[in-house]
């Protein structure tokens, strides 16, 4: 008998393990795999992943510049240790992430995709098999659209909480959105003190909100819906083109037989009637529009920063054995 997450790949939407562990990830079978610098923190705690840090900190060592300099080389290459190790198991891509403190930074954010890039071809491993992790301000969305445009580098757009967010990505041409679905409920859940069933999870709603947009005008960007807290946002999302699932909930779809009826049908967008809006050539527009929005803007600075200090806590790490 198939099981839950047998369905939900059946019906049309690619499952993507959302994790830095790779047992876990071969357990599932996942088509891709995403990152981020609190995955990585937390595998990086574990012992069996002590020979990819020390890998790290002995191609830093090499380096001669100032400490903070090689600090972050050392970071840039675990995250790529990691990465190429991902990549042996998953037949597609795996995401990588620009350093969130890099946010507010377009130039910053292209050079270090950039050296991302670089760091993962002198590991023999081709850009068509990375995403580049960026986060959905104004100044990562235009550091997308030069990566995607200039340098024929895939991104993930991430920290995605918005429809005017995700407007603006599809027109920078971006390979990739992550919506965070768990984090626009858990708002919500905190600001009202209401309990959602599935049906009416204003996380789901946003995820459902941009993959129609995106399929009612033919934007060709992935829709990738993440952070999920439980099963049924979820299944709510079958039909959604990706999901980006934690090992917890892929766990307990496997251990499922449940029905997964798809949810999500592109066909179907394309009838709806859906106003166009444009952003990617007027930022104060934009800006407005986004501003408008209390949960986007209280998320995205949360998770930029929680991000950060997971990056930093890291690099304290890298710190303390690089100077052994």
């Amino acid at each position: 008998m198939s099981t839950s997450l047998d369905l939900l790949k059946a019906s049309g939407t690619v499952v993507v393990s959302d994790s830095g562990d790779f047992s876990s990830i071969a357990k599932y079978k996942p088509q891709d795999a995403t990152t981020n610098p609190s995955l990585i923190l937390a595998a990086s705690k574990k012992a069996e992943y002590a020979k990819l840090i020390d890998a790290a900190v002995a191609v830093g060592k090499k380096h001669s510049g100032p400490v903070d300099e090689q600090v972050d080389i050392t970071l840039d290459i675990l995250l790529v240790e990691f990465g190429r190790e991902i990549l042996k198991i998953v037949p597609g891509r795996v995401s990588t992430e620009v350093d969130a403190s890099l946010s507010f930074d377009t130039q910053g954010s292209v050079d270090k995709a950039l050296k991302i890039i670089d760091l993962y071809k002198q590991q023999g491993i081709g850009k068509e098999r990375v995403l580049i992790k960026v986060a959905s301000t104004w100044e990562g969305i235009k550091a997308a659209e030069i990566l995607q445009r200039d340098h024929g580098i895939n991104t993930n757009l991430t920290l995605m909480f918005s429809l005017t967010q995700a407007i603006a990505a599809a027109e920078a041409n971006a390979f990739l959105i992550s919506p965070f679905v768990g984090r626009i409920l858990d708002w919500f859940k905190a600001s009202t003190g209401k309990t959602y069933s599935k049906e009416e999870d204003p996380g789901v709603t946003s995820v459902k909100t941009i993959f129609n947009y995106y399929k009612k005008f033919g934007h060709k960007t992935i829709v990738m819906g993440a952070s999920f807290r439980n099963v049924g946002e979820i299944t709510e999302l079958a039909g959604c083109d990706y999901l980006t699932i934690s090992p917890n909930l892929l766990e307990e779809l496997s251990n499922s037989n449940d029905a997964v009826p798809q949810k999500l049908n592109a066909a179907e967008a394309a009838s709806l009637d859906i106003p166009q809006k444009s952003y990617i050539t007027n930022e104060p527009s934009f800006r407005f529009d986004f501003n408008e929005d209390q949960m986007a803007v209280e998320k995205l600075r949360e998770g930029i920063s929680k991000f950060a200090a997971d990056a930093e806590t890291l690099k304290s790490i890298l710190r303390t054995k690089l100077s052994a």
